[in-house]
């Protein structure tokens, strides 16, 4: 499939987790794909079961959404028309610890690929969007986009960029055809605790499904939501965002956040 692309959904961050789960929800619902992430062997297996099992197209793009070329060229093809119907933007990755101890490179790199890694692609996409008059673009942002989150800064202020930017961009969407939403799952059972750094914690903090995440999405844009806070921890600091006054959350974020951070 290295042509347009059509009535195709496109997953970022697809090798794994929560983005692998939309991956497979959307080619049982007999969606074509176009899947994105660095780690192409497993892509590859995915999408070989994929079209074995439900029967659809499925493209693999190991794009480096962290780096400038690599969003340059997933931004080419999403400009192409016709223009995909589903655009998940899900790439992304965390950093637990306190600021000037996390590794300042690493930082950057998280941030280039959580915020601009939605920006890019989802400015490549939407003319084609608008242009069809139909579409919808899924942002994974994450329960820490509700408050600055110390021992984890730098990820917690990529989501609240994320939620800010999709909840503006749903608005400017409004009567187009076009949809955004961003879904802000808690704590979900997949690799992100490894990568970012959070073992210690992870026997401690029940986990949601992936495909409890991905349900809610579909859920919520059926009601009209743009946006849905998924799982207990989600919903509870969706709640206090609202109820509480910030700084109370921010020492009590710190409290939890501190656990396994040399002192």
């Amino acid at each position: 499939m290295s042509g347009p692309l059509g009535r195709t959904a496109v997953v970022t961050g697809a090798s794994s987790g929560i983005g692998r789960a939309y991956a497979v929800d959307l080619a049982r619902r007999g969606h074509d794909l176009l899947l994105v992430a660095r780690r192409t062997d497993r892509l590859e297996r995915l999408a070989a079961d994929l079209r074995t099992s439900r029967g659809v197209v499925v493209e693999v793009a190991g794009w480096d959404l962290a780096s400038e070329a690599g969003r340059m060229a997933a931004g080419r093809r999403l400009a192409a028309s016709p223009a995909p119907t589903i655009l998940v933007l899900n790439a992304g990755f965390g950093a637990h610890g306190a600021f000037w101890a996390v590794d300042g490179p690493r930082q950057s790199e998280m941030v280039r690929l959580n915020c601009l890694g939605v920006l890019d692609l989802a400015h490549a996409a939407l003319p084609g969007m608008l242009a069809a008059g139909r579409g919808d673009i899924v942002v994974v942002s994450s329960a820490a986009a509700y408050q600055p989150l110390a021992y984890t800064a730098t990820y917690a202020a990529t989501k609240a960029f994320e939620r800010s930017l999709t909840r503006a961009l749903a608005e400017e969407l409004r009567g187009t055809g076009v949809r955004a939403i961003t879904v802000c799952p808690g704590p979900t059972a997949t690799e992100f605790g490894a990568v970012a750094g959070t073992r210690e914690m992870a026997g401690r903090v029940p986990k949601d499904r992936c495909e409890d995440v991905v349900a809610a999405t579909w859920r919520a844009l059926a009601r009209g939501r743009v946006e849905v806070a998924t799982g207990r921890i989600a919903t509870i600091a969706r709640i206090a965002d609202r109820v509480l006054p910030v700084g109370v959350r921010i020492r009590a974020g710190a409290a939890i956040q501190r656990r396994g951070v040399p002192r």
